[in-house]
């Protein structure tokens, strides 16, 4: 027992070392550490000087990318006095070969140095030192906002040194991470729920399904979820039914992700199903059930608490808090905003009717508590107060609009983030004894070309965007609830001439804001890259 116990320990020891390994990476790699070098900010000088100081005998060259195809491999040779004397041909051998020599290939926002917006490496492989370098470097890049990796040899041991490096980089929003695969598939990593990351890209990087059900995991579970990412690209992999069904699971309480591209993977009619129905209404598990109870009765308890006005109401239902149902608290909500506005009364008419127009413009939360106004309230209210004063309502310079905003209820303030945060607290229906959930509204653009998707993966989806249409005209004015615009199922097993793709068809183009002119994305290509 005892050198189980031991053999444990430095287990749990080796876990957490991994963790440490990346994160102080920069550290290891720098044997100069006391005296540290203060980057100025352009990348080629920077990271020659870090390179030196590491020890690195073949320092990768730092170019400017150019836009012109016929000057993306500029010879490098133009200081040489003799250029003229070389033959032509050795001179093409040179330029073309240059090309695979490690080099850092950047775009500038501006003709100034420091302005260095994205930066390009291609298949060379990064060492450990090499990232301690980029760990120092990237940082002083301030307009620094995307980073393309391709064939880069990353490991998952180096992945979390890069993870670490991102925090410090603050403008950066794009990763593309292509050409990598790993074997313990860390990717999820880069989607955490602590992630700053808007788009990543994972092509080509051999993820399976147990890869997609981290990635899942990652986009949301019962108690957490990211907020960051708005698009993921996971084109070119070996995602089955099984892994699709994982995303899926994690696209059910996701409302940050708005592109999702799962072409060239090998998804069927299954996973086609589990996509489809979190786009249409889907009922909530017993565990999302009891969570959905509890943070209603916890947002129940912070109203109570944040308003004294409504102690009173409180003790008119005398049944125990864990034996009322999700019907009857979100009754109550409403119930209790309608005796507050009911039971308030103003020392004057003036002051109802500023309450009344200043809680009109703030949406669905206070339309309950308006209703009871009076009409002689309202024609006597607008012979007395004119429109600069309505403006010092909503203002914070005048004492009466201080007053006014102080007696508002404070549903008006914390209502609707709430809502917004958590989409278990969005409005559910109840049938059948079930609990559901209108699903998520938030993915507009979602590709699933060149899968094996049949007719029955299109009745699924057809279901799905027919639901959405009849949604979309309850909820017309809502920017967060679109639903989706651009569904690609191009190169799928289902024969040319449709009738459901076709209705699909008809159902989408409409929807589809770049219908007219839309370029053919990487995904759709007919090859996968080498």
């Amino acid at each position: 027992m005892g050198k189980k116990g031991e053999r444990g320990a430095k287990e749990k020891g080796a876990g957490l070392s991994l963790e440490e390994e990346g994160k102080n990476a920069a550290k290891r790699s720098d044997p100069h550490g006391e005296e540290e070098y203060q980057c100025t900010g352009i990348l080629e000088q920077d990271f020659n000087e870090l390179c030196s100081r590491a020890g690195l005998t073949k320092i990768p060259k730092v170019t400017v990318r150019l836009q012109s195809a016929s000057n993306l491999f500029p010879p490098e040779e133009s200081d040489m006095p003799a250029e003229k004397e070389v033959p032509a041909s050795l001179t093409q051998i040179q330029s073309k070969y240059a090309y695979f020599r490690p080099c850092i290939q950047t775009e500038l926002e501006h003709d100034d140095p420091k302005s260095v917006r994205e930066i390009f490496l291609r298949g060379w492989k990064i060492e450990e030192k090499m990232l301690g370098v980029f760990s120092k470097c990237l940082p002083a890049l301030a307009n620094l906002q995307a980073v393309h990796l391709w064939k880069v040899g990353l490991t998952d041991l180096s992945l979390l040194s890069l993870i670490a490096i991102l925090p410090n980089c603050p403008a950066l929003k794009t990763l593309m991470l292509e050409g990598n695969p790993l074997a313990e598939g860390s990717f999820y990593r880069l989607i955490g729920e602590e992630s700053t990351l808007a788009h990543v890209s994972l092509r080509n990087n051999n993820i399976g399904d147990d890869d997609a059900k981290l990635i899942g995991q990652a986009l949301s579970t019962l108690k957490s979820s990211n907020k960051s990412l708005v698009s993921l690209t996971l084109s070119f992999n070996n995602i089955s039914d099984l892994g699709a069904g994982y995303i899926a699971e994690g696209l059910r309480l996701n409302r940050s992700l708005l592109c999702l591209s799962l072409a060239h993977n090998q998804i069927g009619d299954q996973g086609a199903h589990k996509l489809a129905e979190v786009l249409g209404p889907f009922a909530l598990t017993h565990t999302e059930v009891v969570e959905r109870r509890r943070l209603l009765l916890e947002k129940e308890s912070q109203e109570r608490s944040r308003s004294p006005l409504r102690h009173a109401d409180a003790k008119s239902s005398e049944r125990p808090s864990s034996l009322i149902s999700n019907t009857t608290i979100d009754k109550l909500q409403v119930a209790k905003q309608i005796k507050s506005g009911s039971k308030k009364k103003e020392p004057s008419k003036k002051e109802d009717k500023a309450q009344a127009s200043t809680a009109g413009g703030g949406g669905v939360a206070g339309g309950p508590a308006i209703a009871p106004a009076k009409k002689e309230d309202a024609k006597q209210a607008k012979k007395m107060v004119s429109t600069p004063e309505q403006k010092a309502v909503r203002g914070k310079g005048t004492k009466s609009g201080a007053k006014e905003k102080r007696s508002l209820p404070p549903e008006l303030e914390v209502q609707e983030p709430t809502e917004i945060v958590n989409p278990l607290l969005e409005q559910a229906e109840h049938r059948d004894g079930k609990v559901f959930l209108p699903g998520n509204r938030v993915l507009i653009n979602l590709n699933l070309s060149w899968n094996q998707l049949t007719e029955q993966g299109l009745k699924a989806f057809l279901a799905a965007m027919e639901s959405q249409q009849q949604a979309s005209k309850a909820t017309a004015g809502v920017k967060w609830q679109m639903g989706l615009l651009r569904l690609s199922l191009g190169k799928n097993r289902f024969p040319a001439d449709s009738k459901t793709f076709a209705k699909l068809q008809e159902l989408m183009v409409p929807r589809d804001p770049t219908s007219r002119q839309l370029p053919k994305a990487p995904d759709e290509e007919l090859a996968a890259p080498s």
